[in-house]
């Protein structure tokens, strides 16, 4: 099976229907139409009874399946009888991989591909292989400077959801982001989980949108909401489920006095960050993400995202290791042009590349050290050339 994960409103339903048109025996399954739900309930292998065009294997498409409480043992049992005759595609806005603990394993039963809100690179279509990319990450962008730079103020503008990115309407983007969340906590969650404080829920995420750009303090937070550690750490959990958040872990490996527990959080909802230097950070943390995640997704590698910061307050924000091994560092920086003080101590331990990415426009800037070079560049130019 396919399994397709990723936040609201990306696009999942509508380029599952799009996949479906190119089938002639073809079914769609959506689990919040109460009709379907009761066919499923009457019938468990109701699609079985598809009338086919042709002798083609039917296409069948699971959307927000994960919301039936045994829809692992269910999916189990629909591919494990008729995997031979029919194809799936399963769609959900909660962690596919790991919504439920429970019930029988679907490990070797499916692959797992995610769906994104819009990036620059995506946008800006600049395709580079990832052969290239590991090679030389410090390579030129070839796209339009003017053109990326008017893409990447939409994304910052609007945030990369298709919907209030599309309209362009300042406006239109308020409306859809009240709502947006609004619905997530207030009715996915609610209905989903065992959580019952949803006006302190609520209240936490609209307190991370200051928290952005430093590791993210749990003890804090909890003094904050009068709420205990390990409630606050599993309401955090839950953003990451839903795709509200995403977060990163510290690379501690060769670095002295590295912090080791700290993770840095960031919103898929860039507009909701008023802070200039922690909106341009999770606009590059966002960029980041997406592409080791379609990467490790393509099977071109097992790549993870990580910061770096020591005891003494020194940091990197962003490292990409490949197979565990540390390949390139970048630092996001609104207007600095030198490259930062902990940037060059950390590449000197790391012995890899480094860019520094800033946000103005402007050529690049290459400081060559020894064998390794650090490279300033305008970020939207950059971060469109990354493979995807």
């Amino acid at each position: 099976m396919i399994f397709m994960s990723g936040p609201r409103q990306t696009g999942k339903t509508t380029l599952a229907q799009m996949v479906l048109k190119q089938r002639t025996n073809r079914l769609y399954f959506n689990w919040d139409i109460p009709a379907d739900r009761a066919r499923l309930i009457q019938n468990p292998d109701f699609f079985s009874e598809i009338e086919r065009q042709d002798l083609s294997n039917p296409l069948v498409v699971f959307d927000e399946i994960h919301k039936y409480k045994g829809w692992k043992n269910y999916l189990k049992g629909a591919y494990d009888r008729f995997h031979p005759e029919f194809d799936f595609l399963v769609t959900g806005s909660g962690r596919l991989d790991l919504y439920q603990k429970g019930g029988d394993s679907l490990a070797g039963r499916y692959s797992l591909f995610h769906l994104w809100p819009f990036t620059l690179s995506e946008l800006g279509n600049n395709v580079r292989s990832i052969a290239d990319f590991t090679k030389n990450p410090l390579e030129f962008g070839e796209g339009s400077s003017s053109e990326l730079e008017e893409i990447w103020k939409g994304l910052e503008t609007f945030s990369g959801f298709p919907e209030p990115f599309l309209k362009q309407s300042k406006a239109g983007y308020n409306r859809w982001s009240s709502i947006y969340a609004q619905q997530l906590i207030r009715e996915d969650i609610r209905d989903l989980t065992n959580i019952k404080s949803i006006g302190d829920l609520e209240t936490l995420y609209y307190l991370l949108a200051s928290k952005i750009g430093s590791p993210l303090s749990i003890p804090s937070l909890s003094k904050d909401l009068k709420s205990a550690y390990n409630t606050v750490a599993n309401w955090l959990a839950v953003f990451e489920r839903f795709f509200m958040t995403f977060s990163i872990g510290p690379w501690t490996r060769k670095i002295s006095r590295a912090i080791q527990k700290e993770r840095k959080l960031y919103l898929w909802d860039i507009p909701r960050i008023k802070d200039e230097a922690a909106r341009f950070e999770n606009m590059v943390a966002i960029e980041l993400f997406r592409a080791v995640t379609i990467w490790n997704d393509m099977g071109w590698g097992r790549f993870t995202l990580h910061f770096i910061k020591n005891k003494e307050q020194q940091e990197v924000d962003f490292l990409i290791a490949a197979d565990n091994e540390p390949l390139l560092l970048i630092e996001a920086k609104l207007t600095e042009t030198q490259p930062s003080a902990a940037l060059l101590k950390f590449q000197n331990f790391l012995q890899i590349p480094a860019v520094q990415l800033v946000r103005r426009s402007g050529g690049f800037r290459i400081y060559s050290r020894n064998t390794h070079k650090v490279m300033i560049a305008p970020a939207w130019q950059w971060l469109a050339t990354l493979p995807w």
